[in-house]
């Protein structure tokens, strides 16, 4: 009796495994992704890649006139990692998904703002970004697999093809890069940074070094970019470390009062106990003047 219970036990373990193990298989319409860069951005659109097999493709295994998930599986996604444009309207950096009204003479094509469907399941109109026309044209030879591509690419746009059967669609999209190219140039020819200065500045003060090019660096920091608490409690550091307690303790002073304006209690806390700490070692005669 107990050999019949410990081999049923044994039996279901081996169930249990075998219905916990997971088996893979082939896709039907393999995932593809393309990517490409131009200008300064960069678009990436994943996409299921359905095969003709033999069949008639447009007005057969794609409908004619109804919207298409433009592939297979889950709706196809472009991902622009910039704002770009498609016929002079702009849209928003991020990902929409890519859908189709094929037809005869002119395609529609739709991005919509919700990315993640699963075909033309939960498409919903009212969150379309935009929609264009664009001409299909015919090519030879046939194109076995649906494939979605870049080409024809300049500096500033790119045409994403959609290839299947003899049928090929083709639209441009636009991308802005010379306002960006401009402002890099200002701020390289410019010089360092802000943040450049302060890390310089955190280095010779935390290594050892000249405390008097640190202070330079840590004054050009506060030049460029403003007078932030974290900042100036490095200066207020510097100006200690340089035996300028009485500048150290009013640069600290400056400090704690931006950091109880923001909420910091760490750094508020820390420059309280550097103000006590450093305001005895002012020389009586500097106490109290400005």
């Amino acid at each position: 009796m107990n050999q019949i219970r410990l081999l049923a036990i044994a039996l279901l373990a081996s169930f249990s495994t075998l219905s916990a193990q997971q088996i893979d298989t082939p896709r039907p319409s393999p995932i593809g992704t393309v990517s490409q860069k131009f200008g300064l951005s960069e678009f990436t659109i994943t996409y299921s890649r359905p095969s003709a097999q033999g069949r008639k493709v447009f007005g057969d295994v794609v409908a004619m006139d109804k919207l298409w998930r433009t592939g297979a599986n889950m709706a196809t996604v472009l991902k622009a990692s910039d704002e770009f444009s498609i016929a002079g309207t702009k849209i928003p950096a991020g990902e929409y998904s890519l859908f189709a009204i094929p037809g005869s003479t002119e395609w529609t094509i739709i991005l919509n703002k919700t990315a993640k469907l699963s075909g033309t399941s939960g498409y919903k109109e009212a969150d379309d970004q935009i929609r264009f026309k664009a001409k299909p044209v015919s090519i030879t030879p046939a194109v076995e697999t649906f494939t979605i591509g870049f080409n024809n690419l300049r500096d500033n746009a790119a045409s994403i093809e959609l290839s299947w059967e003899n049928t090929r669609v083709s639209f441009d999209v636009q991308v802005e890069f010379d306002a960006r190219v401009m402002k890099q140039i200002d701020e390289v020819m410019s010089g360092p940074t802000a943040g450049a200065y302060n890390s310089a500045a955190s280095y010779y003060f935390n290594n050892g070094k000249d405390l008097n090019k640190a202070l330079e660096y840590i004054n050009k920091t506060i030049e460029k970019g403003g007078e932030k608490y974290w900042i100036l409690s490095l200066k207020a550091q510097i100006q200690a470390g340089l035996n300028d307690f009485k500048g150290a303790v009013e640069t600290a002073e400056k400090a704690k009062a931006l950091a109880i304006a923001d909420e910091d209690d760490a750094y508020t806390k820390m420059n309280t106990d550097r103000i006590n700490e450093w305001t005895p070692k002012i020389p009586a005669g500097k106490k109290g003047k400005k």
